[in-house]
C-alpha cells in the first residue's frame, strides 16, 4: 500500500479548503448521497465512486475526512497502483491488522489506483477475474464498508468482467469534473504527437492514462457525442493512437485512430482529417503493410492539395518517402523527399528541411553512397545548429556515426556517438541513451572487442529494463547473442536469441523474428545441427518473403548456401549463393557481394576448380580493400595464397 500523498495540482500550489469548496459546490447532491451511504453502511458494503482524475479523488477523500457528518468515521485510504496486481482481497487482508482503529469510530476503506491493474483494453484482466471469483470471501475477511474510487472506463470494465462483484454494489456515485481540472488535463495532454517519442516509458504511460481519463469527460459511457465535444473527442482519440504507436502497439492504436477518422470526416475543415490519415498510415507501416500505408498517405496528400495546404502536403510526402525507403524503393523515396524540399523552400520553411535532409541521408546510406549520406546529414546538422535545436542534433550525430561505422572509420564513429550521447545526457534523456550504447556496442563488435561490446549492450539492456521497455530489450538480447556467438559461447548465444525471439512473439512483431531465426540458424550451423539450421533459416526466409523484403532474403540464401556446402551438396550451395549475389547486385550492396564472392570461391576450391575459385576470391579481396576491411581482406589473401600452389606452384601476386 502506498499512503504517500502527491500535490493535488503539481503545476501550482492552491488552497485546499477552496478546492474542496469548489468541488462540493459542483457536486452538492451526489456528495450528500455519498455522506448518507457512509453513514448507514455496515460491515461489508460496496460503494463505487466515479471520478476521472486523481486530483479530484484526493479532494473528495479530504472532503470526507474533514466533513463534520463523518466525525464518527475513520477513513483509511489504500492505494493499489501496481499494474500487475492480481489478488486484491489478499492485499487488503494483509493491511487490515496494521490499522489502529480509533475508539468509537466506524472503519471505512477507500480503494484507489485499481484502474492500473484493470487496464483499458484486453479481455478478463486477472485482478477482475479474481475479484469475481472470491466475492463471497469478502464478507468474512473484509467486514468493513469499501469505497472504490475509479474512472469511468475502469468501472465499465469492472461491470463487464466482474459482473457478480458489481451486482453487490449498494451505491453508485458519479462526480462531475471541475473545469479547472479539465483545463489542467487538456494543458498536460497538448502536443502529445510532437513530444511522445521523447518521453520515457513511465511518462508515456502516464500520458496515456491522462488521455483515457480526458476521453471519458468528452465521451462518457452511454452518452451521445455532439457539438464541440465531437471535435475534442476526435483530437484525444488521435493523440491516444499516436501514443500507442510510440509503444509499438499498432493494432491498439488503430482502434482509436479509426474512431477519430470517422468523426473527423464530418468536419468542414479537413486539415485534421488529413493528419489522422497520415497517422493511420503510420500504424500500417509499423506492421510493414506498406500498400495500405501508402494508400492512406496518398489520401492525406490529396486532401491537402485540394485545400492548398503546403504544410499538409509536406507531411504526407514525407510519410510517402519513409514508406518507400522501408520498401528499399530508393528512387521513389528520393522523389518524395525532394518534393518536400521544394515546397519547404517555396514557403521559406528552412527549419523543417533539416528532417528532409536527414531522410535523404538515410536513402544515400542504404544505397551505400556514404559521401552523399554524409553531405545530407551535415546539412541537416547545420540547420539544427542554426536554429538552436540542440536536442535534434543528437539524432543526426547518431546517423553520422553509422556512416563512419560503415566506412570502417571507427574512431570517427565513436566521436559522433559520443556527441549524441553527451546531448542526451545534457537533456536528461536517459532512456534514449540505450540506442547509442547499442551502436557503440556494434562498433566494438566490429573491432572484435567483444568484452567491450558486451558491456555496452548490457548498459543498453539495463536502461530498457529500468524503464520497463520490454519490447526494445529484444534488440539488446539479439546483440548479446551475437557477441556470445563470436566468442563461441553457443549455449549462451542461443539463450539470448531465444529471449529476443520470445519478446518479439509476445509483441506480435513477426518481421523482427526473422533476423533472430537467422541467428539461431547460425548457432545451429556452428554446432553442426544441420536439420535445425535449415528449419531456422527457412522460417526466416518465409517471414522475409511474407513481408516482401527481398533484400533481406539475400543473407538467408547465403547461409543456406553455406549449409549445403558443409554437407557437400555443391549444386544446391551454388544455387543459393547465386540467388544471394543476384539480390545484392540488384540492390547495389557491393560490400555484401564480397562475402558471397568469397563463398563461391571456397565452393569452387572444394570442387577443385581453382581458376574459378581465384576469380571469385580476387573479386572479394578487391571489394574488401575498397572498403578498408583488413580483417576479411586478410582471409581472402590467405585463400588466394593457398590456391597459388594448385595453379602454378608459385605464390600469386596479390
Amino acid at each position: 500500500m502506498n499512503s504517500s500523498r502527491k500535490p493535488l495540482h503539481p503545476h501550482s500550489q492552491r488552497n485546499l479548503s477552496s478546492e474542496i469548496g469548489a468541488f462540493i459546490a459542483l457536486n452538492q447532491e451526489i456528495f450528500a448521497q455519498l455522506l448518507t451511504f457512509v453513514d448507514f453502511a455496515e460491515k461489508f458494503t460496496i460503494g463505487f465512486v466515479e471520478i476521472n482524475f486523481p486530483p479530484d479523488a484526493e479532494i473528495l477523500v479530504e472532503a470526507l475526512k474533514t466533513n463534520p457528518e463523518c466525525r464518527d468515521i475513520q477513513f483509511v485510504n489504500m492505494n493499489f497502483s501496481d499494474a500487475n496486481l492480481r489478488f486484491l482481497r489478499d492485499e487488503i487482508v494483509k493491511i487490515l491488522p496494521t490499522i489502529e482503529i480509533e475508539d468509537n469510530k466506524k472503519l471505512v476503506l477507500i480503494v484507489q489506483g485499481l484502474e492500473k491493474s484493470i487496464g483499458v483494453y484486453g479481455d478478463y484482466p486477472p485482478v477482475l477475474q479474481d475479484l469475481n471469483f472470491v466475492r463471497d470471501a469478502y464478507k468474512r475477511t473484509v467486514p468493513h464498508p469499501i469505497l472504490f474510487i475509479l474512472p469511468d472506463y475502469a468501472l465499465t470494465r469492472l461491470a463487464k468482467f466482474a459482473p457478480d462483484f458489481w451486482a453487490w454494489q449498494s451505491g453508485m456515485f458519479r462526480f462531475q469534473t471541475p473545469q479547472v481540472t479539465k483545463d489542467y488535463a487538456i494543458n498536460e495532454a497538448q502536443n502529445t504527437e510532437r513530444i511522445i517519442n521523447r518521453l520515457e516509458p513511465p511518462e508515456k504511460q502516464e500520458r496515456i492514462d491522462l488521455l483515457h481519463r480526458l476521453l471519458m469527460e468528452y465521451k462518457p459511457t452511454g452518452h451521445h457525442l455532439t457539438g464541440e465535444n465531437l471535435r475534442n473527442c476526435s483530437n484525444i482519440l488521435h493523440q491516444l493512437g499516436v501514443a500507442y504507436l510510440s509503444k509499438n502497439e499498432p493494432i491498439k492504436a488503430r482502434e482509436y485512430l479509426e474512431e477519430a477518422e470517422k468523426i473527423a470526416r464530418e468536419f468542414p475543415d479537413s486539415t485534421f482529417h488529413a493528419e489522422i490519415l497520415n497517422t493511420l498510415g503510420d500504424s500500417y507501416r509499423q506492421q510493414r503493410q506498406f500498400d495500405t500505408a501508402i494508400a492512406y498517405y496518398q489520401k492525406s496528400l490529396s486532401i491537402s492539395q485540394q485545400l492548398q495546404n503546403p504544410r499538409g502536403e509536406i507531411a504526407a510526402l514525407f510519410e510517402l518517402g519513409n514508406a518507400y525507403l522501408d520498401l528499399r524503393q530508393f528512387t521513389q523515396a528520393t522523389t518524395f523527399y525532394e518534393q518536400c524540399l521544394e515546397i519547404e523552400q517555396q514557403i521559406g520553411d528552412r527549419y523543417s528541411s533539416a528532417s528532409t535532409y536527414h531522410q535523404l541521408g538515410m536513402v544515400a546510406q542504404d544505397l551505400r553512397e556514404f559521401k552523399e549520406a554524409r553531405r545530407n546529414y551535415q546539412q541537416a546538422l547545420a540547420i539544427d545548429i542554426e536554429f538552436g535545436d540542440r536536442y535534434s542534433q543528437a539524432g543526426t550525430y547518431h546517423e553520422l556515426g553509422r556512416v563512419a561505422q560503415e566506412l570502417r572509420e571507427f574512431e570517427e564513429a565513436r566521436r559522433n556517438y559520443q556527441q549524441a550521447l553527451a546531448i542526451c545526457i545534457e537533456y536528461g534523456d536517459h532512456y534514449n541513451q540505450a540506442k547509442i550504447y547499442h551502436q557503440l556496442g556494434i562498433v566494438a563488435q566490429d573491432l572484435r572487442e567483444f568484452e567491450e561490446a558486451r558491456r555496452y549492450y548490457q548498459q543498453a539492456l539495463s536502461i530498457c529494463i529500468e524503464y520497463s521497455d520490454h519490447y526494445n530489450q529484444a534488440k539488446m538480447y539479439h546483440q548479446l547473442g551475437m557477441v556470445a556467438q563470436d566468442l563461441r559461447e553457443f549455449e549462451e548465444a542461443r539463450r539470448n536469441y531465444q529471449e529476443a525471439l520470445a519478446i518479439n512473439i509476445e509483441f506480435g512483431d513477426r518481421y523482427s523474428q526473422a533476423s533472430t531465426y537467422h541467428q539461431l540458424g547460425y548457432v545451429a550451423q556452428d554446432l553442426r545441427e544441420f536439420e535445425e539450421v535449415r528449419r531456422n533459416y527457412q522460417q526466416a526466409l518465409a517471414i522475409f518473403i511474407e513481408f516482401g523484403d527481398r533484400y533481406s532474403q539475400a543473407s538467408i540464401y547465403h547461409q543456406l548456401g553455406a549449409v549445403a556446402q558443409q554437407l557437400r551438396e555443391f549444386e544446391e550451395a551454388r544455387r543459393n549463393y547465386q540467388q544471394a549475389l543476384a539480390i545484392y547486385i540488384e540492390f547495389s550492396d557491393r560490400y555484401s557481394q564480397a562475402g558471397t564472392y568469397g563463398q563461391l570461391g571456397m565452393l569452387a576450391e572444394a570442387e577443385e576448380n581453382y581458376a574459378e575459385a581465384r576469380v571469385h576470391l580476387q573479386t572479394a579481396l578487391e571489394i574488401y580493400v575498397e572498403y578498408k576491411d583488413e580483417y576479411r581482406g586478410a582471409i581472402a589473401r590467405e585463400a588466394l595464397e593457398r590456391l597459388a600452389v594448385h595453379l602454378d606452384g608459385n605464390k600469386l601476386p596479390i
